[in-house]
């Protein structure tokens, strides 16, 4: 995994409430094994015609948006089956974060497991994003993750936000559950040799 301190990137806006895994990344691509390209598919079925061409009026076609490292999406994301092909979609697809005012709670651990920080704020600071974004596409966010901390830089205002001391750790350092655990080998071997 990257390391992950502080990310200042403009936002891809997706003002939907109820997003489920099934369109974050539709079932018929479940089979797949391999992450790399899996951000092609990441929601299918609203991006793409039945004959693969790009549908024009949606956020993720739209080359306003095209560098965007920041998913900013509805209340209640990543509800439905635990699918973790979602949070491999949306990894793949370059995100880095996702802002969303509550996740489901399986997701959200995809989420983190995949490299990617998922943030929850207020339900009025998230229709604050939304807002600054409409008005400018080109508004971007600072996220701080040693401070836990999510900055609106259009209007200044800032939030908190929670992460468990464990991933937000494993974030900092750029560590997946293994390089954690090789991080600690050394106490881990003392603790071996002391508990004989």
């Amino acid at each position: 995994m990257e390391k992950f301190i502080t990310l200042t990137a403009t936002v891809v806006p997706l003002p939907i409430e109820n997003v489920d895994t099934d369109q974050i990344v539709p079932a018929r691509f479940l089979k797949a094994t391999d992450k790399v390209g899996f951000g092609n598919n990441l929601f299918a079925d609203w991006r793409y015609e039945k004959d693969g061409s790009p549908k024009a009026d949606f956020v993720l076609n739209n080359p306003t948006y095209k560098d965007a490292k920041i998913l900013v999406a509805g209340k209640n994301f990543g509800s439905g089956s635990s699918r973790e092909h979602a949070a491999w979609a949306i990894a793949d697809y370059g995100f880095k974060v996702v802002v969303s005012s509550f996740f489901a709670d399986i997701h959200k651990n995809n989420e983190l497991n995949n490299g990617v920080l998922p943030v929850t704020v207020s339900e009025g600071f998230l229709s604050e994003i939304f807002k600054s974004v409409s008005e400018n596409p080109k508004t971007t966010l600072t996220v701080n993750l040693e401070a836990q901390t999510i900055t609106n830089n259009a209007t200044g205002n800032s939030e908190t936000f929670e992460i468990n001391s464990y991933k937000k750790e494993c974030f900092l350092n750029g560590f997946d559950d293994i390089d954690y655990l090789l991080n600690k080998k050394d106490k881990i071997e003392e603790f071996e040799r002391n508990n004989k």
